[in-house]
C-alpha cells in the first residue's frame, strides 16, 4: 500500500522517450540520483529519482527496489537536462544515453583491468620539448584550479599533442580526479591505446560500441565507482557516471564524427564543453586542423589557445604539390597519374612505404549500362549502389540493402551490359597490383577492417615494414604513426568539393591536411602529391602552401556575411514519411507556420540531398537566426502551433553538420 505521507512521493526519470518523470511513492525520502526499479505499466523498469516536483495530484505506485549501486552524480543529472533542453528531445530519451538497465541487473563481474587502481601518474613520461613543454605546464596549470576552461591545442601534424595532453590527464589523478578523452573512432586508435600504456604503466578503461556486454557492465560500474580513473571513449562516454570529473579531452575536434546524426542528436565537442563546465573541469579540445568554430572562439578570446608550430624531434612536415590531371592524366581506364605513379616506384626502390589516399569504399561508386545508360539504385534510398567486387556484390552504404549485378539490363535488357564507373579503393588496388605486382599491399577501410584487433593487425603490418603500399579511406587519416611511409598520393583531391555543402572545404582541407601528415613522421622526409582537376581551387592552393590561417580567414570572410555558422545559428527540421504526399504535405504545413522576424530566416521546404532513405521520403526545413537569437524557442512555438499528422516524423538537428 501507498505510504499515507505525500512527503514520500518522489519522481522517477525512466530511460525512455518521456519527457517528463513520472511520480511514484517511496517508503523514505530518496536523494535525487538514486537508481530504482518500479513499475511501468505490466512490466518493471529502471529508471532515476529526478530533481523535479512529484506531482501531487495523481495516484501512485510503489518504487518496487532501491538498487544497489552508486547514485547518478548530480553533474551527469544536469547535464541530461541540458542536452534535453539543447537537442529539443525527450529528456528520458537523453537518459537512455546515460542509464540502461543492462549495465546494472547483472551480477557483478570484476574484471582485471580495474584491480590495480588504473593509470599511474607517477609513472615516467617522455622528455618533452620546450614547446610541448610549456604547453603541457598551462594545461596542469588549468587542472589544477578545478574550474571551468577551455583550451584549444593547436599543432601541426606529428607535433606531439598526445603527449602534451596526457601531462593534463596525469595532472587530473595527481588531483585524484577522472579524466575523459574522446576520439572520433575509438575502436579503430589502437596506436594511442599503446601510446596511453607506455605513459602510464595501464591501459585505461575503455568505452565504445565494439565492446562485449560484460565489458560494458564492468566499465560502467568502474567509472561509477571510481575505480576507473581514466576513460577513453566514443561521444557516448560523455554520459558515464563519473563521480568526480576532473578533465575531458577531444582529440580530433574536428572530426563531424562526433555528431549524433540519429535519435538524440548532438555534437559530441560542444556538449564536452557543457559537461566540464557542469563538472567545473577544464575542457581541452586539440586538432592540427580546428573546426572553425573553435578557431573563432579562441580568437574572440572565450577559450584559450595553445600552439605546437613544428614536428617534435627533428622531422619535418611534408612537401606537398599538385598533380593537375589535365596535363598528366592516367592511362585510359586507369586512375593513378604517371606522375603518381614514378613517385611510388621511386619510394619502393629507397625501401620506403607509400600510402595512396581515396575517400571511397568498394570497387566503384556506380554501376551502369553502357548501351543504355541505366544505372543501378538502391530501391530504399536516393543512392547508386556500390560494387564490392570483395563480396561479389552491389551495396548501399546508406541503409545496407545488397544486390547481385543484373545479368541482363532491367530497362533495355541488354545482355553483360554493365560497367564499373569511377573508383573506390578496391579498384585502386586492383591497379596497383598490375603496376607493381611484387609490391605487399595492404587496404584499410571500414568495411574491410571491422574489428579494434584487425585494426591492430593492420597498423603493427606497417610499423614492422609487411607492407609496402597502404591503399586506405578516411580510416587513414587518423592519427598514425608510421615512421617508414614517406609518400602520401591522393587519388582524387577533388572529392567532396562538389555540390552546396556549407563546410565542404573546410572538410576537404581538413581530412587531406589529416592525411598529408601521415607522410614523413620520422627522420626520412615526406612528399604529399595531390590529383586534381582543379590545382587552383582555393582549398588545394591552402594544402600546397600550408597557411591554414589564410584559409580560414577566407572561410569567415565568405560566411560571416550571410550570418552562417559559426556567425549565426543554424537547426534543420527534416520530415519524413513512408508516404510521398504525406511528407509533402507536412513540410508544407510547417512552412506555413514557420517563425519570421528580424535575424530569422526559414530555407526551405525542399527535398533533402537523400530525398529517401532507408524507404521514407524526406523533405527538409532550415532555420538560420542572427548569433544573438537562441533556437530552440523558435522551434519550440513553431512545433507547437503545427499539426503534424502521426504518421509523419519531424527531426530536429540544431547545430547541423551534415545537410543530407
Amino acid at each position: 500500500m501507498e505510504p499515507p505521507s505525500l512527503s514520500n512521493r518522489v519522481s522517477v526519470l525512466l530511460p525512455y522517450p518521456f519527457e517528463t518523470p513520472f511520480t511514484y511513492a517511496a517508503a523514505q525520502a530518496l536523494p535525487p540520483g538514486t537508481l530504482v526499479r518500479v513499475p511501468l505499466g505490466a512490466r518493471m523498469a529502471v529508471g532515476a529519482v529526478w530533481s523535479h516536483p512529484p506531482d501531487q495530484g495523481v495516484k501512485t505506485r510503489p518504487i518496487a527496489e532501491i538498487l544497489a549501486r552508486p547514485p547518478l552524480p548530480k553533474p551527469l543529472m544536469d547535464f541530461v537536462d541540458w542536452v534535453a533542453a539543447y537537442t529539443l528531445s525527450p529528456r528520458g530519451e537523453v537518459l537512455a544515453l546515460a542509464l540502461k538497465e543492462s549495465l546494472l541487473t547483472a551480477p557483478p563481474k570484476r574484471g582485471k583491468a580495474f584491480t590495480f587502481g588504473g593509470a599511474d601518474p607517477a609513472h615516467p613520461g617522455p622528455i618533452l620539448s620546450a614547446a610541448q613543454a610549456a604547453a603541457a605546464a598551462a594545461l596542469r596549470d588549468s587542472v589544477t584550479h578545478q574550474k571551468f576552461s577551455v583550451t584549444l591545442l593547436d599543432g601541426v601534424t606529428g607535433s606531439g599533442k598526445t603527449e602534451v595532453y596526457l601531462e593534463a590527464v596525469a595532472q587530473a589523478l595527481r588531483e585524484n580526479r577522472q579524466a575523459l578523452v574522446l576520439l572520433p573512432e575509438i575502436a579503430l586508435s589502437v596506436q594511442f591505446l599503446q601510446r596511453f600504456q607506455q605513459r602510464f604503466a595501464a591501459a585505461p578503461a575503455v568505452w565504445h560500441s565494439e565492446l562485449t556486454p560484460a565489458a560494458r557492465r564492468e566499465t560502467f560500474r568502474a567509472v561509477a565507482e571510481g575505480r576507473a580513473n581514466v576513460v577513453v571513449g566514443a561521444r557516448s562516454a560523455l554520459f558515464l557516471p563519473f563521480p568526480d570529473l576532473g578533465l575531458i579531452v577531444v582529440d580530433e575536434e574536428h572530426e563531424s564524427a562526433f555528431k549524433q546524426e540519429d535519435g538524440v542528436m548532438y555534437n559530441a565537442r560542444d556538449m564536452a564543453v557543457v559537461r566540464a563546465r557542469l563538472s567545473a573541469a577544464p575542457c581541452v579540445l586539440v586538432s592540427a586542423t580546428p573546426s572553425l568554430e573553435s578557431v573563432e572562439n579562441a580568437a574572440s578570446g572565450r577559450y584559450t589557445r595553445l600552439d605546437l608550430p613544428s614536428r617534435h624531434g627533428g622531422a619535418v612536415l611534408p612537401q606537398v604539390k599538385s598533380v593537375d590531371l589535365r596535363a598528366s592524366p592516367p592511362e585510359r581506364g586507369k586512375f593513378l597519374s604517371p606522375v603518381l605513379v614514378e613517385a611510388v616506384r621511386e619510394t619502393l626502390a629507397r625501401g620506403e612505404q607509400a600510402m595512396l589516399f581515396l575517400n571511397r569504399r568498394g570497387y566503384a561508386p556506380l554501376t551502369l549500362c553502357r548501351r543504355c545508360g541505366h544505372r543501378i539504385s538502391c530501391p530504399n534510398c536516393t543512392a547508386w549502389l556500390v560494387e564490392h567486387r570483395s563480396h561479389s556484390r552491389l551495396i548501399c552504404h546508406h541503409c545496407g540493402h545488397s544486390a547481385a549485378i543484373p545479368e541482363t539490363c532491367p530497362a533495355c535488357a541488354a545482355e553483360a551490359s554493365f560497367v564499373p564507373i569511377g573508383p573506390g579503393v578496391e579498384r585502386i588496388a586492383e591497379e596497383v597490383a598490375a603496376l607493381f605486382p611484387v609490391a605487399r599491399t595492404l587496404v584499410m577501410a571500414s568495411d574491410i577492417i571491422t574489428s579494434p584487433k584487425q585494426a591492430a593487425e593492420a597498423a603493427a603490418t606497417i610499423t614492422e615494414r609487411g607492407a609496402d603500399i597502404i591503399i586506405g579511406t578516411q580510416m587513414v587519416a587518423k592519427g598514425w604513426h608510421f615512421p617508414h611511409l614517406t609518400l602520401v598520393g591522393v587519388v582524387d583531391a577533388d572529392l567532396g568539393l562538389a555540390g552546396g555543402d556549407l563546410r565542404a572545404g573546410e572538410r576537404t582541407v581538413q581530412m587531406l591536411h589529416q592525411v598529408a601528415g601521415r607522410a614523413g613522421r620520422a627522420q626520412a622526409p615526406g612528399t604529399v602529391l595531390l590529383q586534381s582537376f582543379s590545382p587552383e581551387h582555393p582549398v588545394i592552393a591552402a594544402l600546397i602552401s600550408g597557411n591554414l590561417p589564410d584559409f580560414y580567414a577566407q572561410e569567415a570572410a565568405a560566411r560571416r556575411p550571410g550570418h552562417w555558422p559559426p556567425y549565426g545559428r543554424l537547426a534543420a527540421l527534416i520530415i519524413s514519411a513512408t508516404d510521398e504526399k504525406l511528407a509533402d504535405q507536412t513540410a508544407r504545413a510547417l512552412a506555413r507556420t514557420a517563425p519570421h522576424g528580424p535575424g530569422i530566416e526559414v530555407l526551405g521546404p525542399a527535398p533533402a540531398p537523400y530525398a529517401l532513405l532507408r524507404g521514407r521520403f524526406r523533405r527538409r526545413l532550415l532555420l538560420k537566426t542572427a548569433k544573438h537569437i537562441p533556437v530552440q524557442p523558435l522551434l519550440r512555438d513553431w512545433l507547437a502551433q503545427t499539426d503534424i499528422h502521426k504518421s509523419s516524423r519531424i527531426d530536429v538537428d540544431v547545430d547541423p553538420v551534415s545537410f543530407m
